[in-house]
C-alpha cells in the first residue's frame, strides 16, 4: 500500500452495521434492478446514503457498493456494470473518468501479521479523465493519475502516473498517453 493515509480501519459499530444493512436492502429494492438508463435515480440513492455524487454521473445498476458514504464521484464519471466499490475506506474518482465493467477498487485489507488480521483502510484515488478499462483490480491505497489509462486485467498494486498507459500483472507504465 502506497499511501499515507493507511489506517486501522473501523470496528464496524452496531450502527455502522445498521446502515450497511439498510444500504443493502434499498440496493436490492431500488438499485440493482432499477433500468439501465435510469442513472439520476441511483446518484439519488448513493446521495441519500452520504455518497459525494457530480452532475452527470452515470453508474449502471450491476454496480457494488459496499458503503456509499465512503465514495467520491466526479462530474461526468461512469461507472460501468459489474464494478464493485469495495469502500471500506474512501474511494474518490473524478471528473470524466470512466470504470469500466468488471473493475473492482478495493480500499480495504487486512494486517496479517496480527491476531485476528485486523482491517486495514487505505483510500483509492483515481484521477480525472482517467480510465480503467474491463476487470482491473486496483489495491488499497493507490493514486491513478489524471489521464492515465490502465489496460484491461491489470492488477495495479503501485501508484500510476498521469497521461501515461499502463498495464500488467503487475500493472506498470507502458507508453504516454496521448490526448487530442
Amino acid at each position: 500500500m502506497n499511501n499515507s493515509d493507511t489506517s486501522t480501519g473501523p470496528s464496524f459499530s452496531l450502527g455502522n452495521r445498521l446502515l450497511r444493512l439498510i444500504w443493502n436492502v434499498a440496493y436490492i429494492l431500488l438499485f440493482r434492478f432499477s433500468p439501465r438508463p435510469l442513472h439520476p435515480w441511483r446518484a439519488v440513492l448513493l446521495r441519500m446514503f452520504g455518497a459525494k455524487v457530480g452532475r452527470g454521473v452515470h453508474v449502471y445498476p450491476a454496480v457494488k457498493v459496499w458503503a456509499p458514504w465512503n465514495v467520491d464521484l466526479g462530474d461526468q464519471c461512469g461507472i460501468g456494470d459489474g464494478v464493485t466499490l469495495y469502500s471500506q475506506g474512501k474511494i474518490t474518482i473524478g471528473k470524466l473518468a470512466v470504470v469500466s465493467q468488471g473493475t473492482h477498487l478495493c480500499a480495504g485489507t487486512h494486517d496479517y501479521t496480527k491476531a485476528g488480521f485486523p482491517l486495514l483502510t487505505a483510500p483509492i484515488s483515481i484521477g480525472e479523465r482517467a480510465w480503467l478499462a474491463a476487470e482491473v483490480f486496483v489495491h488499497p491505497g493507490i493514486s491513478i493519475g489524471e489521464g492515465c489509462v490502465v489496460g484491461a486485467r491489470s492488477v495495479v498494486t503501485k501508484d500510476m502516473p498521469a497521461w501515461q498507459v499502463c498495464a500488467g500483472h503487475p500493472c506498470k507504465p507502458l507508453k504516454e498517453r496521448k490526448y487530442e
